[in-house]
């Protein structure tokens, strides 16, 4: 029997490296999970419309027609006009994908940061650990709303403003997450192993322990990306995201709500777009939590 040399070595034998059949495996039943084939088409389906904006319509999003202003839906114009005679589905199909780059811009800045604080707090705690935890209690301890509303007023309205201000708000949440699942797995057999056969802390982390931590990461990454479209849909609402004229979700919402009697059409399909979004990415992120959680049983 031969020894352990490595912390590669360390790291088989604890059974970090899944084969590739199981993988393919895993991947397969997942596909067969309800919620998440329907999420996934749902959310492909959404993400190619938006995305394919350039191709789908003619009309230029800021483009006004004075002549045709409130046309209903149907001929010419699919989703209608606005008060100023600009095509509504070229506004919603541009807007959409402002919002989505955005609430994925969002999630993957908060992901990052707060996965890096969490990761060094559990792994080495002590003073520094400590002081970490600290800041992020301090910013746990303030609405979310409020905090984004915060950061934007100081920073000034805009798309990459309100980006940074709504990751300020996710960046504690992963990190308390990432905190106390490292703190777990830092004590495990094989990290101890690694460590005796002094892999260094860097090794240590990125190769042992983030992968274990992982899973929860990229289902709170689901489930945070509707919120996160909801949240810069809200600050382009209030005019503290994206400035006229480009269109973006939140900014045709708060154009249409004058209007809803006269042209319902103008809230009614932007805000259905949005609805269709936050379902598929929330189906997404059950069926992943099914699918990744390691205490739920499977036939």
């Amino acid at each position: 029997m031969s020894d352990i040399t490595s912390p590669a070595t360390a790291a088989e034998i604890a059974g970090t490296a899944r084969p590739a059949w199981s993988r393919r495996k895993a991947v397969l039943r997942a596909l067969r999970h309800r919620s998440l084939s329907l999420g996934l088409v749902l959310f492909i389906l959404l993400v190619l419309a938006a995305f394919s904006a350039p191709w789908l319509t003619s009309f230029d999003p800021t483009a006004q027609e004075p002549m045709a202003t409130f046309t209903p839906p149907g001929g010419v114009h699919l989703m209608g006009t606005d008060a100023f005679g600009r095509d509504l589905f070229a506004r919603v199909l541009f807007g959409a994908r402002t919002t989505i780059l955005a609430s994925i811009s969002v999630v993957v800045l908060g992901a990052i940061v707060g996965t890096v604080l969490g990761l060094v707090a559990g792994y080495f705690g002590g003073t520094l650990g400590f002081s970490i935890m600290r800041l992020i209690d301090l910013l746990l301890a303030f609405p979310g709303i409020l905090l984004a509303l915060t950061v934007t007023t100081i920073l000034g309205p805009g798309l990459t403003n309100g980006v940074i201000a709504i990751a300020a708000i996710l960046v504690p949440i992963f990190a308390r997450l990432v905190e106390g699942a490292t703190a777990e797995v830092r004590n495990l057999p094989y990290v101890e192993a690694a460590t005796a056969a002094g892999a260094s802390s860097a090794r240590i982390i990125f190769k042992h322990i983030l992968p274990n931590v992982m899973s929860g990461v990229i289902v709170l990454t689901t489930t945070w990306l509707g919120i996160a479209a909801l949240w810069i849909t809200a600050l382009g609402f209030i005019g503290l995201g994206v400035q006229p004229p480009r269109p973006e979700l939140g900014a045709i919402l708060n154009d249409g709500q004058n209007y809803i009697m006269l042209a319902w059409w103008i809230t009614v399909f932007p805000g259905l777009f949005l609805s269709l979004f936050v379902i598929s990415v929330n189906l997404i992120g059950d069926g992943l939590r099914d699918e990744l959680d390691p205490t739920l049983n499977r036939l």
